[in-house]
Order: structure tokens, then C-alpha cells, then sequence
């Protein structure tokens, strides 16, 4: 990353600014050794989730509330969203986090298990905003049922899509960067999504969905 590009980034992410539920979910995270998207991927979790009109959101790797808090801040009041994570100290994280925000109990479904596991068990296009971020080994899973939950006008975002900076430089070979490569492609590639990798954090890729499944 030049200088003027990482000036820029810095900028970027330093206009972000964070109130006490998310410092504190935050602290948490570091307690857990659980890395939350980035201030600036936070704050646009919310725009997007906002001007989306969205209704039904599903987060694949709930971490500790950070961007579930900052996407249901973008929901309208009868909007609702599906949480998963394996790891139950995680999702207890995430509940605290969602209760410091003053969400109502009834508008969050937090469900402990393996993401491969539970996706299935979900309905066809009954999604507004399908949100992945979690483990890149199993990622290929996690969109092809993204894909299949998402409806036509909603949108699939996948957080870390740079995997660390990793993505830009085709010499890495590490799984997670192939993974995350070949994730990339195969949206890029599909007629019913339009794309855009946005700079932002640790990378956040946007696929919108502009046709149905048979189409």
C-alpha cells in the first residue's frame, strides 16, 4: 500500500466514530481474541443495511455483536435479524452487546451450531442482506447457500475481502486467500449479482442480486 493510499485509508477510518456499546463489545473482543470488522466496514454495515429497506438479515460469524449491532441499527423496527456461530462465548458476547443497544430480544434469532449445518435449514430467498464473515475454509459453502437465501433486490456482503491484504498479491497461495479469491470470482462471474469490492477496512465485497434464480 503506497503512502498516498494509506493516508487515505487512515483518513478513511479515523472519520469513523464509535459510541460505548461498541467500544465495549470491542473490549470484549479482545478479551476473546475475536477480531470485529473494522470502524469504518461498521459504519457502512449500517448505510447499507439502511438504505436497503432490508426486513430479514442473516449474519454468518456473529463475533461479538459488532456488526450485528451496527446492521440492526440500520433496520427499520420490524426488521430482524439471524445470528450464527459456533462458539457460544462468542454468541454471548453478541447478546450483550445486542441488549446494550436497547434491541428488542424478539427481533434477533442467535443460533449456536455450524454455519454448514444450519444455512440449509433456512428459506429460499427470504433474505434481504445475507452477511458472511467467518471461517475462509468453509467459505464456498457459506455463499453458495448465500446465494440461495438471498432474494432479487438484496444483496450478499463478504467481510475481509481482501483476506489481509493477501488477495492482491497472486504469489499467496495460502487456503484462506484462495478461498477468498475464488469467492470473489464466482460472484463477479454470476449474471444475477452485480459486484463492487470497496476499500474499506479489511475489504468488504457488496453483490447485489438483480435476478432470480431460474432466470
Amino acid at each position: 500500500m503506497n503512502l498516498d493510499v494509506y493516508s487515505s485509508w487512515a483518513y478513511t477510518e479515523a472519520q469513523a466514530k464509535e459510541d460505548t456499546v461498541i467500544v465495549r463489545a470491542r473490549e470484549r473482543g479482545r478479551e476473546l481474541g475475536v477480531d470485529s470488522v473494522g470502524p469504518s466496514t461498521a459504519n457502512l454495515l449500517t448505510v447499507l443495511a439502511a438504505t436497503s429497506g432490508a426486513r430479514n438479515v442473516v449474519e454468518v460469524g456473529s463475533g461479538v455483536g459488532v456488526s450485528g449491532t451496527c446492521l440492526m441499527r440500520g433496520l427499520g423496527a420490524q426488521a430482524a435479524l439471524t445470528t450464527i456461530d459456533i462458539d457460544v462465548d462468542h454468541l454471548a458476547a453478541a447478546r450483550e452487546a445486542f441488549t446494550e443497544a436497547g434491541f428488542d430480544h424478539s427481533r434477533i434469532r442467535a443460533i449456536s451450531g455450524r454455519a454448514e449445518a444450519v444455512l440449509p435449514r433456512l428459506t429460499d430467498a427470504a433474505y434481504d442482506i445475507v452477511f458472511l464473515d467467518a471461517d475462509k475454509l468453509n467459505l464456498a459453502e457459506y455463499l453458495s447457500q448465500a446465494i440461495r437465501l438471498v432474494k432479487v433486490g438484496g444483496m450478499i456482503l463478504l467481510h475481509d475481502a481482501f483476506d489481509q491484504h493477501r488477495v492482491a498479491k497472486p504469489a499467496v497461495r495460502l487456503p484462506s486467500t484462495i478461498a477468498t479469491r475464488n469467492a470473489t470470482k464466482m460472484l463477479q462471474s454470476d449474471e444475477r449479482f452485480r459486484t463492487s469490492l470497496v476499500p474499506t477496512g479489511a475489504g468488504l465485497l457488496i453483490a447485489a442480486r438483480i435476478k432470480d434464480m431460474h432466470a
